[in-house]
């Protein structure tokens, strides 16, 4: 009897003990302002027989983490700043400006809103989000490398990804021009 009496007491005392147990703190989300001197865009298009290369700059945004991870997020591109980085320079870029293109007068900017991220492994995720561009809000998903999440170096992601142009209404020369633009994202974030 005495050996009951003592389990159950000892029994008692640790569920006394675990219940005011501070309890695990889940991380908080911690917001990373996007770069914009650092972060951009780049993008290279294709056509028969040449190749085009440029860059949006990104004009703002932010970046939520959590326990190291990126949870969340987005960002402005700066459409309308568009530099093209080859010898077509001026010339393309009033061309990419105009309605044939991203009509830059009434689409001046481009927003990407992460909807979720999912880690493949170490630093490898899968992040799904809406790019609206064009006045077209679409579903976009790609792999990036989140290269890091700290609080005193910042946060640095890339990634490498074609974009199909005719979804958001961009067609000008379909079939001379490629639909798939090759996209490169460089997102930089401080505290």
């Amino acid at each position: 009897m005495k050996k009951i009496v003592f389990s159950m007491t000892l029994i008692l005392a640790s569920i006394a003990i675990f219940s005011f147990a501070p309890k695990t703190a889940i991380k908080d989300v911690v917001t990373f302002n996007v770069n914009a001197t650092k972060s951009k865009v780049s993008w290279t298009g294709s056509k028969t027989g040449d190749f085009h290369t440029g860059f949006f700059p990104v004009k703002s945004g932010a970046i939520q983490t959590n326990g190291g991870k990126l949870v969340g997020g987005s960002f402005v591109i700066d459409i309308a700043g568009n530099k093209v980085t080859d010898e077509a320079g001026a010339k393309l870029e009033g061309h990419l400006s105009s309605p044939d293109f991203f009509d830059v007068t009434k689409f001046g900017q481009a927003t990407f809103t992460i909807t979720s991220v999912t880690y493949t492994k170490g630093n490898k995720a899968t992040i799904a989000g809406d790019l609206s561009l064009k006045g077209v809000k679409a579903p976009v998903t790609f792999e990036a490398s989140i290269r890091s999440v700290d609080a005193e170096k910042g946060f640095f992601a890339e990634a490498f990804f074609p974009l199909d142009r005719t979804i958001f209404g961009i067609n000008y020369g379909v079939g001379m021009v490629d639909s798939e633009v090759q996209i490169a994202v460089h997102l930089y974030g401080t505290k």
